[in-house]
């Protein structure tokens, strides 16, 4: 990107080497800001150098460990930059918390945050929004800004074009919910596709029911947006071992893994699990041989460069960088 671009990148502190990873892409530095704590632990936010007419970019994913406090950085950072008069504000949010929540079903008396976790961007200055594999598509229509939802499928389909073998690969859905994502990847390797049947009785936990395609013998691959307690996953990958494969392993865009995640994971019969760093990895995850991370900053970054250059985004979905 040119040293007289407009552009000007800001980092939150979920993910400050992602943002620097994306920066670096850019061939921009971050921008100066102090982003901390007043000592009753409310958030303090001080842009240290002028934005006016600026197009800036904050990178901020409200994941875990603090997800509520990193959505409320991720506002007020936008609210100063709003503020000191830039020209447009993007929240770049690699990993959208609160999306779980995107209805009330059977009418039950539960909040829609994923709504109100928009409404909560949008207000505080958000002109646009930069994201990787919202839980559900439909998401984006709660905004009334523009939204751009970036597939993660793309650098995990580069990544097994350079590590695996895929004569023998089957790629699996862990369920009928994810059957579109996993037949998109199924395409671009030309390879086949199964699906996991299942039933969930109550949320993290999951039931196993049956495998729906030909596995025996392949190497199967099971795609998927986000892993949590990795319970649903182990599972999984364990009746899929069951019923005749070869060997299991596993792509996910986003690393919640919470609670015993990364114990399941350990003990568990996958070969390796691989993920984007959409979320930053603690340590018994990184530490453990199982996991794998793969960056998603070059994506992001040709993202940034094509909605301040004004072309499409649309295109990104099959670029791998």
């Amino acid at each position: 990107m040119a040293k007289n671009s407009s552009v000007m990148v800001f980092a939150g502190n979920a993910n400050i080497p992602l943002a620097e990873s994306i920066a670096s892409y850019l061939d921009l530095p971050l921008g100066n800001a102090k982003v901390g704590r007043f000592s009753d632990g409310e958030i303090m936010v001080e842009i240290e150098e002028s934005v006016r007419g600026r197009d800036v970019y904050v990178v901020q994913p409200t994941c875990p460990p603090q997800p509520a406090a990193n959505l409320m950085e991720l506002c007020t950072m936008m609210d100063a930059l709003r503020r000191a008069s830039a020209k447009r504000i993007t929240a770049v949010i690699p990993y959208y918390g609160y999306a779980r929540q995107d209805r009330r079903p059977h009418s039950a008396r539960v909040p829609i945050t994923a709504r109100l976790a928009a409404d909560f961007i949008t207000v505080a200055g958000a002109n646009r929004v930069i994201t990787v594999d919202l839980h559900a598509d439909q998401i984006q229509g709660f905004f009334d800004i523009p939204v751009d939802n970036i597939y993660g499928s793309s650098r995990l389909i580069k990544d097994m074009y350079e590590t695996k073998q895929l004569e023998n690969v089957v790629i699996v859905s862990p369920d009928v919910g994810g059957v579109l994502r996993a037949r998109a990847v199924a395409k671009a390797l030309d390879v086949d596709l199964a699906i996991i049947d299942k039933r969930r009785p109550q949320a993290n936990v999951s039931e196993v029911m049956n495998i729906i395609g030909d596995i025996k013998g392949r190497d199967c691959i099971i795609i998927d947006d986000m892993v949590d307690t990795a319970g649903t996953l182990c599972k999984g990958a364990a009746a899929l071992m069951e019923h005749g494969a070869k060997s299991v392993s596993a792509y996910v865009t986003h690393p919640v893994l919470s609670g015993p995640a990364v114990e399941n994971i350990k003990h568990s019969v996958l070969d390796e699990l691989v993920v984007t760093d959409t979320i930053p990895l603690d340590v018994p995850a990184r530490n453990c041989e199982k996991i794998r991370q793969i960056s998603i900053s070059q994506i992001l970054g040709e993202a940034i460069r094509r909605v301040n250059q004004e072309e499409s985004v649309t295109e990104l979905m099959g670029w791998r960088g």
